[in-house]
């Protein structure tokens, strides 16, 4: 029998190895696991890392707000100021006045130092859990306005304040609060913080809103003083001026908070909610000078810091400002809007007043109002801005307003884009379209030119509907401009300052659009720069041959109708009116080559306002802001060609022509055909019918006529234009000789292009023909075009190339006989030259 050792043997050797492998799997599998671990662990740390890189990458130094609130002389961050371009003339101060804004520590060491009752206020209201965290609140960290504590208010409105609201800022913010809290300590935030706060219409700190609202210093606050300051800080709105009642209320519920924190016993809570604090009157603030322009300024900085921080502090503005023309513009206003109310001139002196040409005659309109800017196209700077003023008095509001027919000229410019000129002739007739004229006249044939240069709508809507919706909206959107949109005066003086400077825009990008800035430079008060507007961006708009066009039409004083002197200033320049239909709303746009004046009147009722009133004021601040400067004109530049032409067709002239004008085209769109609106027509003076060659000729006499075509018959009839005849003298032809006679083309018939003259030319006798035509109804000269040896019967006896010929002409056959007599036939035609 086999021994069983082996085999048990072999049995333990397997079951050894089994274990063996199995220990040596889960080995792996736990050093793979680790391994992985490992690795996620190194991702997770470095992904840490980069995101704690990222998310601190240039953090604003903490250093700062030791430099910006605790300044060794003793002063604060001092208020923001605006000055004109010369920086010699204060326009604005973000202050309740002109003093300086003072430190005071927070320190009971110091004999003149904040009252602790103020600090328990504020800490009471704006941050109750100040002693216990570390300078952040992480309960709202998803809440990207909210700022809990007062070191992350600090932190938002001083080093933080130019970042937008996200999940990023929230964390830097908390991440800058902790680290001031531990690098300066609670009691230094909260001295900082009670030194700096927004305590309401710019009274930054707790002593000028103690000097504004109570007339004392903060130094002397009581304990319901300082919980109303306090209120006041949390809602700067809800101020003791604005909102008394609701300051002294919540001043007691900030009383209330002090007590039920610790800060105030019940005896001191009495006392303090026993106090009847007194509020200091407000202070007569004094007419701000260029009221309208500083709105204007604030927009567009607006959109280039947070008025927040602008109204904190440390800021100098220059602007672009002329203080000089400013002060001009508005006195010339204010007396322009009292005449035009039917009012007093006001009381104040006005050098300038000798630029402000008189109102139309009977022409007062008592709701009325009007505004003005002044720019600088060459450099896209806003040099004056007229609020909008109502009897004599000047407001700080500068509103868009219906833009009536003031854009018009976008419409005009698709056309020259696509082919038309200011030659190009346009009907304004009944029937065109549904638009009327405001005089309420329609004026007939006359060219682009004059319809701009008058503000005829009717023409003008014609143009827009062969141009299309989208190719003109396309045109207005590049100026900066919406046609159906409320035009503002600044849009509007950008728009036409682009022809100013014969095709290119001058400004900023101001936000999402590009337009005219008031702002040349904005410094900080370690004379950081942090905004640098001096010099203009440039946007080519259009190409300067086009603008030129647009240009020459628009300073065409002799396309004017109304040549009031309010169009005319002694130099060049071009200008744009413009209505509404219901006529409440009124502009006049006008520039030359170094300034561009835009004009806005308006009234609620009224239906008297034209362009003609405003173009008053226009016509002074004009001339206002181009004293000193040289008369300049546009010169002619490449791409467009000066063409004699005949008015109003803007063909080329004939001696028939009785008016002929200069014209300006893009090159290659010049007229190559003559004029065939003007024809010279013979007449029977005796019959006044059209003279034929049977006519006398003692009794024919020439007269040039403006064709016009069959619809527009009615309207030339009705305006009293003289309407060529269209029937023949009468006079007896001779008889119709059968073997001699022309059949075609027919007695009076127009004619053009290769003429097949048909006709019959026989009889006895018949030895040749020949056919001969001469110019006139009694021709001076014949030409020969056709001849034959052989008799044609109802065939063709000649063929005329008419090519180059126009008006009146006799076709004559003649059959000679073999005996040498002459039978004659004679027609009249008239060449039309197409």
């Amino acid at each position: 029998m086999p021994s069983t050792i082996p085999i048990l043997r072999a049995r333990r050797e397997r079951r050894i190895e089994k274990r063996n492998k199995d220990e040596a799997r889960a080995r792996n599998v736990f050093l793979s696991a680790g391994m992985i671990l490992s690795l996620i662990l190194a991702a997770l740390i470095a992904v840490a890392a980069f995101a704690y890189v990222n998310l601190t990458r240039d953090l604003p130094s903490t250093e700062t707000l030791p430099i910006l609130l605790n300044p060794p002389n003793g002063l604060l961050l001092q208020p923001t100021r605006i000055y004109d371009r010369t920086g010699d003339n204060l326009l604005f101060t973000f202050a309740p006045d002109d003093s300086p804004r003072r430190y005071i520590p927070l320190s009971d060491t110091n004999p003149q130092h904040l009252p602790q009752s103020l600090a328990d206020a504020v800490i009471a209201t704006s941050d109750p859990n100040f002693y216990d965290h570390a300078g952040y609140d992480l309960a709202t960290l998803t809440n990207y306005e909210s700022h809990n504590t007062l070191a992350q208010r600090l932190v938002s409105d001083l080093l933080l304040f130019n970042e937008s609201p996200s999940l990023r800022r929230a964390l830097r913010e908390r991440i800058l609060a902790a680290q001031i809290t531990s690098e300066f300590g609670r009691t230094q935030i909260l001295e900082w913080y009670l030194n700096s706060a927004n305590f309401g219409r710019y009274a930054f700190g707790a002593e000028s809103a103690a000097q504004l609202y109570f007339g004392k210093s903060a130094t002397q606050l009581t304990t319901a003083e300082s919980a109303i300051l306090a209120a006041v800080c949390e809602s700067p709105s809800l101020d003791p001026h604005d909102a008394p009642q609701t300051a002294l209320e919540r001043g007691q519920e900030t009383i209330r908070k002090m007590s039920a924190l610790g800060f105030l016993s019940d005896e001191a809570t009495a006392n303090a909610l026993g106090e009847s604090p007194t509020f200091q009157p407000p202070l007569l603030s004094d007419v701000r000078p260029a009221a309208a322009f500083v709105n204007l300024l604030l927009a567009q900085l607006d959109s280039q810091f947070p008025r927040a921080r602008i109204e904190r502090g440390g800021l100098t503005i220059i602007s672009t400002l002329d203080f000089n023309v400013q002060k001009q513009s508005s006195c010339v206003a204010a007396f322009y809007a009292a005449r035009l109310a039917g009012l007093s001139d006001p009381s104040m002196q006005c050098d300038s007043l000798r630029f402000l040409s008189a109102l139309p005659p009977s022409i007062t309109i008592p709701d009325s109002s009007a505004s003005a800017i002044v720019t600088d196209p060459t450099t896209g700077q806003v040099l004056a801005v007229v609020g909008e003023t109502f009897e004599g008095r000047e407001t700080p509001l500068v509103g868009a307003h219906r833009s009536g027919s003031a854009l018009d000229a976008f419409v005009y410019l698709a056309g020259f884009t696509r082919g038309l000129s200011p030659a190009s002739l346009v009907w304004d007739i009944p029937g065109k379209t549904d638009i009327q004229n405001f005089d309420g006249v329609y004026h007939g044939p006359i060219r682009l030119r004059t319809a701009l240069a008058n503000d005829y709508p009717a023409p003008a809507a014609q143009v827009f509907a062969q141009m299309g919706v989208e190719n003109v909206d396309n045109i207005a959107s590049s100026f900066g401009v919406q046609r159906n949109a409320d035009l503002s005066l600044l849009n509007a003086a950008g728009a036409y300052g682009v022809f100013a400077e014969q095709g290119v825009y001058f400004g900023q990008n101001v936000g999402d659009a590009f337009e005219p800035v008031t702002i040349l430079r904005v410094e900080g008060n370690d004379d950081s720069v942090w905004l640098d507007w001096m010099t203009p961006q440039a946007k080519p708009v259009v190409t300067p041959a086009l603008a030129y066009l647009m240009n020459h039409s628009l300073s065409d004083e002799t396309a004017r109708q109304d040549r009031s002197s309010a169009f005319n200033v002694g130099f060049p320049a071009a200008i744009k009116i413009g209505q509404t239909e219901d006529a409440l709303d009124a502009w006049t746009i006008g520039y030359s080559p170094a300034r561009v004046v835009a004009v806005w009147a308006g009234s609620h009722d009224s239906t008297q306002l034209s362009p003609r009133i405003p173009a008053v004021l226009w016509n002074a601040l004009m001339q206002i802001a181009s004293q000193n400067l040289p008369a300049q004109d546009w010169s002619l530049p490449a791409g467009v060609s000066v063409v004699n032409v005949c008015d109003p067709s803007g063909m080329l002239p004939t001696s028939d022509c009785p008016n002929v004008v200069n014209e300006v085209f893009l090159q290659g769109n010049e007229p190559v055909q003559a004029d065939n609106m003007y024809r010279k027509y013979a007449i029977n003076r005796e019959t006044g019918l059209l003279a034929t060659v049977f006519t006398l000729p003692q009794l024919i006499e020439e007269r040039v006529y403006l064709v016009v075509p069959s619809d527009a018959r009615a309207w030339a009839e009705g305006a009293g234009l003289a309407i060529p005849p269209s029937s023949y003298d009468v006079i007896q032809a001779p008889p119709f000789n059968p073997d001699v006679n022309i059949a075609f083309p027919e007695l009076f018939s127009e004619v053009g292009g290769t003429v097949q003259v048909n006709g019959t030319a026989t009889g006895a006798d018949f030895a040749s023909y020949r056919v001969l035509v001469g110019q006139g109804l009694n021709p001076q000269e014949w030409i020969q075009i056709g001849e034959g040896d052989t008799p044609v019967t109802n065939g063709l006896l000649a063929e005329w190339n008419t090519e180059g010929l126009s008006g009146l002409y006799a076709v004559q056959l003649q059959v000679i006989r073999n005996d040498q007599r002459v039978d004659t036939a004679i027609i009249q035609v008239t060449v039309t030259g197409d």
